[in-house]
């Protein structure tokens, strides 16, 4: 049942996604499946630029509360996968992947990262986990939200286990309907790593959802402009390159399955400021 609170929630919803604000659950409402790091919190929206600066061409990437960064002193980073028991990817084809993810970061900006051979030594895990791992953002199976990752220096990133990722080949071929490109969403959640919140650019990599099947690996000049204003930018940078995937395309392509009706409730009772993340 519909009230004034939920109208409103969907309202600041439909705003952070540049979407027509009409208050009600119709079919554009309706998203993919995305990141679970929040776009409202403590009622207040990281996403407020909203549709009325994308249509000028202005940056639309945002920082968590407090803007967190890594500090100046500390340029290298290292990351474990350490959690690796609950996916069937082998580890060689995981450091592959999350090498070539961290690499996107690196090259627009003056920070490396190398893997660590254990968490112990390491700044940044990653892991797969199922449902509730211990960290008070329980994951929901296919779909809805994908992972999750903690500003600095918090240092965490997870990713449900539940979800049939895709490490190599083409993932707009994959067999299964659901399928996620694991590459594409640890860019993503890097970027959160690194201290960037989500973007209201549907072309930019912070945007918070993807659809199955797709892959979106590139940073847009979003991305790059949010980033470097933290860390400074690579000498060697050689620019953006030019977006392969419309946000027509990455909001309804071809094969791609929606988020379910329970799963956009979620993100509502996000955006009304009733938790802290999905």
């Amino acid at each position: 049942m519909f009230d004034a609170d939920l109208e409103e929630a969907i309202k600041v919803y439909q705003r952070n996604f540049g979407l027509n604000i009409t208050g009600a659950m119709d079919a554009p409402t309706m998203m993919a499946p995305r990141c679970g790091v929040a776009d409202v919190i403590n009622g207040t929206s990281s996403m407020g630029a909203g549709a009325a600066s994308h249509a000028h061409g202005r940056n639309l990437y945002s920082y968590f509360p407090g803007g967190p960064r890594w500090p100046r002193s500390k340029r290298s980073l290292r990351y474990a996968i350490a959690q690796t028991a609950a996916t069937p990817i082998d580890r060689a084809t995981l450091s592959r992947v999350f090498a070539r993810a961290f690499a996107r970061w690196a090259a627009a900006t003056t920070l490396n990262f190398t893997e660590a051979a254990s968490a112990e030594d390491a700044d940044i895990t990653i892991g797969f986990h199922a449902g509730d791992h211990g960290d008070g953002e329980a994951f929901d199976g296919p779909l809805g939200t994908l992972a999750h990752a903690f500003s600095p220096a918090g240092g965490r990133f997870h990713l449900d286990a539940a979800e049939s990722w895709v490490a190599t080949g083409d993932v707009s071929r994959a067999s299964s309907a659901v399928a996620v490109d694991l590459e594409s969403v640890a860019v993503h959640e890097i970027g959160h790593l690194l201290g960037l919140g989500h973007s209201s650019e549907p072309g930019a990599i912070m945007f918070p959802t993807i659809t199955s099947r797709t892959r979106k690996v590139d940073l847009a000049s979003d991305d790059v402009v949010g980033i470097q204003s933290l860390y400074g930018g690579n000498p060697n940078f050689k620019g953006v390159a030019p977006l392969a995937t419309s946000s027509r395309d990455m909001d309804s392509g071809a094969g791609a399955r929606s988020r379910p009706w329970s799963a956009l409730v979620a993100v509502v009772a996000v955006a009304a400021g009733l938790a802290v993340a999905l």
